[in-house]
Formats: structure tokens, sequence, C-alpha cells
């Protein structure tokens, strides 16, 4: 059982990421990154997540550097953007982000979409990365069960993370055993609804029985999951918060209550059919 923020999860490759991490998605570069991210780290946290589209990597760079830690204790994730895809603009891609990052590598570099007939390039491009060790680990984002099965036919390298929109509305059951099967950890990105989640009435009765908040519920959801997670914020108080959840445990009938709430219900793009 997940006893804090710092613990981990193996991925197929040995390395440890932690389960817990600081999503940027939507956070300004400069100042508000660079303040949300620092807070993260000051709290505690050790993923920081984020991707070329977000354009705020020069900012996650500066918090890294400012934030006083070293640099291997940190976890930085990023992505390559669609527009990017294909094997030699994917190596370019990294290389541009690793400039912004002021890093050597990333440790984990991620498919942001699975681009039709590009990402089996876009993958090689990402095996070659690992390979080269400017990459920890390697994996994709909003990867179904067809795009993997494609993708696993081609592959040398199994992907370890797939970070996919996951959260009590949106289980994803068929990928999550899919991904289980072959090794691959899951990662939830919008854990909380893109904070639509936040006044639900099943949700709120069960935070108010533990004396917690919505958000802090489906959190531990997720981790007694063995489910990564990445909620999002720029508040230094909610990042604060966002992390307090190692202190009780959501019952099996809490489970079942939330595991029930699947509709199948997406706030963000279905990776079948994303024009973009």
């Amino acid at each position: 059982m997940i006893k804090s923020l710092q613990d981990t999860i193996t991925l197929h490759n040995g390395v440890e990421m932690p389960m817990f991490g600081l999503g940027v998605w939507q956070v300004e570069d400069g100042n508000e990154v660079i303040h949300a991210v620092k807070s993260a780290i000051q709290a505690g946290y050790k993923s920081i997540d984020t991707a070329a589209i977000y354009r705020n990597e020069v900012g996650v760079g500066a918090a890294i550097r400012e934030s006083g830690i070293a640099r291997e204790d940190l976890f930085i994730t990023t992505k390559v953007w669609n527009a990017h895809q294909g094997y030699e603009t994917t190596l370019d891609a990294l290389d541009k982000s690793l400039q912004k990052l002021d890093l050597d590598y990333v440790d984990l570099y991620l498919i942001h979409w699975p681009v039709a007939d590009k990402y089996n390039d876009t993958w090689r491009a990402l095996e070659k990365i690992y390979r080269d060790g400017k990459a920890r680990a390697i994996g994709v984002c909003n990867f179904h069960v067809h795009h993997l099965e494609n993708l696993l036919e081609e592959a040398e390298i199994v992907p370890m993370v797939n970070q996919i929109e996951l959260h009590p509305l949106l289980s994803q059951l068929e990928i999550r055993e899919y991904c289980e099967a072959k090794g691959i950890k899951v990662e939830a990105y919008s854990p909380l609804g893109s904070g639509k989640l936040l006044k639900h009435p099943t949700l709120q009765t069960i935070a108010s029985k533990h004396n917690k908040t919505i958000a802090q519920i489906i959190l531990r959801w997720d981790l007694q999951q063995s489910i990564i997670t990445i909620p999002k914020s720029i508040h230094e108080q909610r990042i604060i918060e966002n992390a307090d959840i190692f202190d009780f445990e959501l019952s099996a009938e809490d489970m079942r209550i939330i595991n029930a709430l699947n509709a199948n219900e997406r706030f963000g793009a279905n990776p079948d059919n994303f024009n973009f």
C-alpha cells in the first residue's frame, strides 16, 4: 500500500516512477508555472509532467534549477506533439524540449496522441532516444487497445507507461486490463475530471465520511488501484492539499461505490477521432 508522496511504482525496465506528481497542462510559462512547480517540490513532490505543446518547458526547467533539489531526485516527463511526430522530427523535438528544460535527459518521454500513420515511426525514434540515454523510460498517451496492438506488432520495446484520461466517470477498465497484461503502467491525467467532479454528490458523501475533500478521495482511489496520478493545480495550498492523502484508506465499499460511477464519459478528446 502506498504510504507517502515519495512512494514509487517499478516500470518494466526497473525504473522507479513516483505514483503521484504534478501536471502543468494549461499552466502559463514564466512565474505561474515556476511557482507551481517549486511549490510542489517544496511540498515533497518528485514527479513533474509537462509537454512540448504546453509551452511551459522553459519555466519548468527554471523551477527545477531554483528548487535546490538534485536532478536525480526528480522525475520529469515531457511529450512529443502531434505536428512533430515521425522519426527524424521526433528526435529533433526531444532535443528542443531538453534545451528548453535545460536538462541532459528526461525520466519519461511520451507520444502525446496516436497520430495515424505516424506513431510507429515516432515510437522507433523513442526507442533510439531510450537506447541513447536521453530518456530513462518511454511510453505513450491516449492509446486505446487497438493502437497498442498495432504498435506492438513492430515495436522492439514495450511502452513502460500509457497516460490516459481516467477518473471515476471514465474508469477505462478495458485498457487498464490490457496494459496490466503487457506490463504497461497506467497513468491518469485529468484525474479530477478537469474539475467537473469536485461537486459530485456521491463523492461528497464519501469525502464527508473521511473528513477529506472530493479531490483527495479521487486521488486516493487512483493510488489504491496502483494508478499513477498527476493532478494539476497552480495554487500552493491546493497542491499541498492534493497530496494529503496518506493518512486514510478507502474501504472496499467506498471503492465499490466509486467504481460504480463509471459512465464512459470523457471531458477531453477521444483518441479515435481527435483532430489536432
